[in-house]
């Protein structure tokens, strides 16, 4: 905040400040990054969240797909033009034009916030540089690969647990403290808060339909897609540290499902993205209170309350 420069000293380019190709390669923050160095802990920490509580597989896992994503899958992409990339920068979050200029994005919503199609077809076609295209691609690939790995190395444990859990055979020493010191939350908080957070979203989205765009089916699938996959991204979270979002998955399904309508587009994306991520973090908050022995009421209630505070 105080001194910007520090999250990217790219020396590169300031040895060739006027060539393109020495700026596509040695921008750390317009492009790939090469024999740029940070300073910054914002910046060294910005993929992994923090390197110091990531497992070392983990870590090295992520280091080298980074690697390869950005210094072969990238550049590839660029060289042979893949999207017409060539015509925009090859790191830049922004879209384009077919003429690489910024897209307009105000001349093609209405009033209303509604896509003019008429509009669209004035101005042509969207455009994203090479790296956010593939970044793209690498998030749904990502998802599928979560699905896949949880179920293929832990699908029978999950089966078994989850029989153990729902006949009460096994339960682990820490369970067998804090029910034999401690009051459980009972079911059916979880569910008044699940209902009522439910019926209010659905009441907002029907009462503002106009302005919010979101039908009410499209929350009810958006609570579902969160809930399918909080069970495997909370697996890999738990074993990783990372946890892989919802937010390229969700826009395309409301977005392919219900074209023209940007606002419902970001108000799915939220509800299911931000859904599971809470469902994560609450379930994360809980795990550490059970180890530390904390009254699991005492923990319900201060999440609670948190939450309607912040």
């Amino acid at each position: 905040y105080l001194f910007p420069m520090l999250t990217s000293l790219s020396w590169i380019c300031w040895v060739f400040p006027n060539t393109v190709i020495a700026q596509q390669l040695g921008s750390g923050l317009h492009g790939l990054g090469v024999g740029a160095v940070g300073f910054d802990w914002s910046s060294i920490c910005s993929y992994l969240g923090s390197p110091l509580a990531s497992p070392w597989f983990a870590t090295a896992n992520i280091a080298a797909g980074f690697g390869i994503f950005m210094y072969v899958i990238v550049p590839i992409a660029y060289g042979l033009n893949l999207y017409y990339g060539r015509r925009f920068p090859i790191f830049s979050d922004g879209l384009f034009n077919t003429n690489g200029q910024e897209y307009n994005i105000s001349a093609i919503i209405d009033s209303n916030f509604h896509l003019d199609m008429e509009a669209y077809q004035r101005e042509g076609p969207l455009y994203l540089s090479t790296m956010f295209a593939m970044s793209y691609g690498i998030g749904f690939a990502c998802l599928s690969a979560t699905l896949v790995h949880v179920l293929l190395f832990h699908g029978s444990d999950i089966l078994q647990l989850s029989k153990s859990a729902f006949q009460g055979k096994k339960i682990d020493i820490h369970t067998k403290i804090m029910r034999k010191h401690y009051k459980q939350v009972p079911e059916w908080w979880f569910l008044c808060i699940l209902l009522f957070s439910i019926t209010a979203t659905i009441f907002v989205c029907e009462y503002y339909n106009d302005q919010l765009q979101l039908p009410w089916w499209g929350v009810m699938l958006a609570c579902v897609v969160a809930l399918l996959f909080t069970l495997p991204v909370g697996i890999i979270r738990a074993t990783t540290n990372q946890a892989p979002a919802l937010n390229v998955i969700t826009e395309y399904i409301i977005g392919y499902i219900y074209p023209g309508y940007p606002v419902a587009v970001m108000l799915f994306k939220v509800t299911g993205n931000v859904s599971m991520k809470q469902a994560i973090f609450f379930l994360q908050d809980f795990k550490l209170g059970h180890y530390m022995k904390i009254p699991p009421r005492a923990m319900f209630l201060a999440q609670v309350c948190t939450t309607l505070i912040l």
